[in-house]
């Protein structure tokens, strides 16, 4: 299984620490974030992985290189001269996603006990384009659902806009997304823009025209280490 690991962004929450070095080379325990999320994708079946970097590029492509594991294949989607948020991102890749199977999306900066077989699992179940791990929880913007889990669409909770503006909430469950998915190949056809742009709204125009899920893991342990008190509970995590 392939997948492709998200650690190109700025970290500016984890400001002055991210002054000096990427977020994905922030430690826990004597071990970088981004040990911790490869090791995880090895865990869950990975076998081949994309890496997208931009902030401090260069020492990420050193501590990229001087990384072995045996029964993983590194490549880099190098975004030095301009960062292209998660959809160019995605896109950029594309090309290493060649086996027309479903891969996995991940957040170098989320920690979780999530099983990303049994998510599969769902996603192939459901035959669906793209699956989004979410739970619920407190958050500023929300994914919409209808009672079958089939992404409806989104909302600001701070400035109240909502995308379709028209979505009818009344039968709708709000649930914060978690910096997982998983993407059928399909989908990278449909990605129409350039340049640097959020995902995000791409799955929710999709969402009325293909099947888009949602997977509820709500009682399983996740957390965001993008902040520096979730840092402090990571520790705890990791051992």
């Amino acid at each position: 299984m392939k997948a492709l690991l998200f650690a190109a962004g700025l970290g500016t929450r984890l400001r002055p620490l991210t002054n000096t070095k990427p977020k994905a080379l922030v430690e826990i325990n004597h071990k970088t974030l981004l040990e911790y999320a490869l090791e995880k994708l090895i865990d869950n079946g990975v076998r081949e992985v994309i890496i997208n970097i931009h902030h401090f590029s260069d020492d990420m492509k050193q501590f990229i290189r001087s990384l072995h594991y045996s029964d993983l294949l590194i490549e880099i989607s190098d975004e030095s001269d301009a960062l292209l948020d998660t959809g160019g991102g995605m896109k950029k890749a594309a090309w290493f996603f060649n086996d027309n199977q479903p891969f996995i999306v991940y957040n170098v900066d989320v920690f979780t006990d999530l099983n990303l077989k049994d998510m599969l699992n769902f996603h192939q179940k459901k035959e669906a384009l793209v699956t989004l791990a979410v739970s619920q929880r407190a958050t500023s913007r929300y994914l919409l659902f209808d009672e079958k889990m089939r992404l409806s669409g989104w909302k600001n909770e701070t400035t109240g806009e909502t995308i379709p503006k028209d979505v009818d909430m009344s039968h709708l469950t709000k649930m914060a997304f978690s910096g997982i998915h998983i993407v059928s190949p399909y989908f990278l056809s449909l990605l129409n823009k350039n340049g640097a742009f959020p995902i995000i709204p791409e799955y929710v125009h999709l969402c009325r025209s293909h099947p888009i899920y949602g997977y509820d893991h709500t009682d399983i342990r996740w957390l965001d280490l993008g902040k520096p008190e979730s840092l402090e509970k990571g520790k705890c995590f990791y051992r």
